[in-house]
């Protein structure tokens, strides 16, 4: 699946859109990925998963681990198609853990799966998780690298698609000068 093919798939679910938003961040932006509307369709979300698979051929893991809520549809389909263990950390006092009994063991291979990354926080939360439990990173898989190449990691980082999103602070955002209404579409 080449990047138009990726780009159509999310522009005939409404999944990128266009307007003025406000990012998890507080940034704003004229374009916001909501993958929700995507992955709502389990053939097209099993489409982009089997590509995003491809682009990262050594990164075979014994469990997928993804942060909620956002990447759990994601590390799902990554998981069973890997035919892995899908697992989610989820906020817990403003912080990513594990709990309802998901864990990883010491020495097994992870993969970290998401459907968006900016800054890649939640990635860098998923990471500090696995490592503290031991278990060995073999990639992270995103459908949509919005850092325009900032987000840096120290294993390999696969995705569909990558953006270099315009962002503004909101006292100097263009939109917010003209009158445009401002969504806040939520991670």
């Amino acid at each position: 699946m080449n990047e138009q093919e990726v780009v159509a798939l999310f522009e005939e679910t409404d999944a990128l859109r266009n307007g003025h938003f406000e990012l998890r961040s507080g940034l704003h932006s004229d374009r916001f990925f909501q993958c929700a509307l995507v992955l709502q369709h389990p053939r097209k979300t099993a489409r982009l998963c089997e590509a995003l698979i491809a682009r990262a051929p050594g990164a075979v893991p014994d469990v997928v681990i993804a942060p909620a809520l956002g990447g759990v549809t994601v590390g799902y389909e990554v998981g069973r198609q890997y035919g892995a263990r899908a697992i989610f950390a989820e906020k817990d006092e403003g912080r990513l853990v594990l709990r309802r009994g998901f864990t990883i063991e010491p020495g097994e291979r992870v993969v970290i799966a998401e459907d968006v990354i900016t800054r890649g926080g939640r990635v860098r939360e998923i990471i500090d998780i696995v490592e503290q439990l031991g278990g060995t990173i073999t990639g992270i898989l995103v459908l949509v690298d919005r850092s325009g190449g900032k987000a840096s990691f120290a294993y390999p980082l696969h995705s569909l698609l990558q953006s270099t999103p315009v962002t503004w602070e909101p006292e100097t955002c263009p939109l917010c000068r003209e009158g445009a209404p401002l969504e806040h579409p939520g991670s």
